[in-house]
């Protein structure tokens, strides 16, 4: 991919944010892109390739959003640029002597090189006009006044990013186990387990310097509840 972009777009700076998500993790790349995309200039092109339906009847899409644009699997992994309201979505064509296992190489890397290079998006191929969506679950209120949610995914450090918001304090439950929000991971011992605020305004579980998805089996789907006082009887982690 690489090499097909400086190939066609000389001078264009490349930036690898993050060849960590798992693969085929389409929420956990949605996810990712979501915390990123507007943090680069006006004119960025992103490319982003969680792609398990390479090759199959899926469309590869490019889309302009909020000044900057996105390439990709029409799969939901670009979800975070369409629901800008000036978004715009194409089909791009796949050659017919594209590798069906490596879009990105042969049909990804291409287009974002000529918008690089200052084509346009509709220059590209066809509107597209129900590009793929995928939203994040909401969480719901109890009546006891906690929230109830879910883990959406793990990252590389063990920590459980749920789809919760919340002031950094209350108490997380997790596992029928109570821990304390905090702030910042020094404000505990090593090993403790916790919650925390993550860059993204979401609750993650966490333990300092430990892999809370491991110490808490936790996985996506995992129930988590915020309570904004210990809940009487449970057990303090």
């Amino acid at each position: 991919m690489k090499g097909v972009l400086v190939s066609m777009a000389p001078g264009s700076p490349i930036v690898d944010v993050s060849h960590d998500v798992a693969p085929q993790d389409v929420d956990g790349a949605r996810l990712a892109l979501a915390r990123y995309w507007r943090r680069f200039p006006a004119g960025t092109v992103h490319v982003a390739v969680i792609d398990p339906g390479v090759g199959s009847a899926r469309a590869a899409i490019a889309i302009e959003s909020d000044g900057r644009f996105l390439v990709g699997p029409d799969n939901g992994v670009l979800s975070p640029a369409l629901f800008a309201l000036d978004a715009r979505t194409v089909s791009l064509p796949v050659p017919p002597n594209a590798a069906p296992t490596f879009h990105g190489r042969d049909v990804f890397a291409p287009a974002a090189a000529r918008l690089a290079m200052g084509v346009a998006l509709h220059e590209l191929g066809e509107v597209l006009h129900q590009p793929a969506r995928r939203r994040t679950p909401e969480p719901h209120k109890r009546p006891d006044g906690a929230v109830e949610g879910e883990v959406l995914t793990i990252d590389r450090f063990g920590n459980a990013v749920t789809n919760l918001y919340a002031r950094a304090d209350g108490w997380l439950e997790v596992a029928s186990t109570m821990l304390p929000v905090v702030r910042t991971y020094s404000e505990v011992a090593i090993g403790t387990r916790v919650g925390v605020i993550g860059s993204s305004g979401l609750l993650e579980v966490a333990v300092r310097d430990g892999h809370a998805a491991r110490e808490l089996q936790l996985r996506r789907g995992s129930t988590v509840i915020w309570h904004p006082t210990r809940r009487p009887g449970a057990a303090r982690a």
